[in-house]
């Protein structure tokens, strides 16, 4: 990567994590890495922040179907699931992962929580298009694809979401990219540390989730949160 990083246009560059094939203790340590560094940044927080917002008017008497995509090691449905029980909500929750390592330890890593279930499916597959489901949730998982792509795709999920859309992602930002250098150095793991600084440049800039939303002629809230994410929030019109 240039010292002088170019933050103008989203990139393109492929993501280790992005070969469906990727397995190891490097894979396993990566997921176990991802999972804190997400906690301590707060970024659970912007997921389960969101989700609320969606909730708000649903009676709580009523299951609901929430399905995670590019779930990983299942951290962030752990936290939705007892969430969930804590405020009385009838969750049935559904991890969504093309890798069947990253599925597999997901699935050893919840092994304790009843309503948590995972499938390996891609997303642009037959069989995610005949899921069940209220709400989507999109952690780190969107910037993997260009906007092109996302439009496609979204556009078909805001469908079938009968309650909304909770997407936290990344803001593409000189000042994310170097404050994750200087992170990267206390963190014993290649995937993580070269992951990590191209999916701040694959990342969004507020006006292109206002153009995709735009374009899905969708409801939409987007706020900044800090460790330079977006919360970005899509409902049907």
């Amino acid at each position: 990567m240039s010292l002088l990083v170019n933050t103008k246009y989203r990139s393109d560059q492929q993501e280790i994590m992005d070969d469906l094939s990727y397995d190891g203790p490097i894979l396993l340590d990566a997921l176990d890495k991802l999972a804190k560094i997400n906690q301590w940044l707060g970024g659970n927080a912007v997921t389960i922040n969101g989700l609320k917002n969606v909730l708000k008017n649903h009676p709580k008497s009523e299951p609901i179907t929430i399905i995670d995509l590019g779930c990983g090691g299942g951290d962030m449905l752990r936290e939705v699931s007892r969430f969930g029980k804590r405020h009385g909500y009838r969750f049935q929750l559904i991890g969504i992962d093309a890798n069947p390592n990253t599925i597999s330890y997901a699935e050893s890593q919840s092994k304790t929580y009843d309503n948590i279930q995972f499938k390996t499916i891609d997303i642009f597959s037959e069989a995610f298009k005949q899921l069940d489901y209220d709400v989507v949730l999109a952690t780190l998982f969107l910037h993997h694809f260009k906007d092109e792509t996302l439009i496609s795709f979204l556009k078909s999920v805001l469908k079938q979401a009968k309650y909304g859309i909770v997407v936290n992602d990344l803001h593409r930002h000189k000042l994310a990219y170097y404050l994750f250098k200087v992170l990267c150095t206390t963190i014993q793991n290649k995937t993580i540390v070269e992951d990590g600084l191209t999916s701040v440049l694959r990342g969004f800039k507020r006006k292109e989730l206002i153009h995709i939303s735009e374009e899905l002629n969708a409801n939409y809230h987007i706020r900044w949160r800090w460790a330079f994410r977006y919360q970005w929030i899509l409902k049907q019109n």
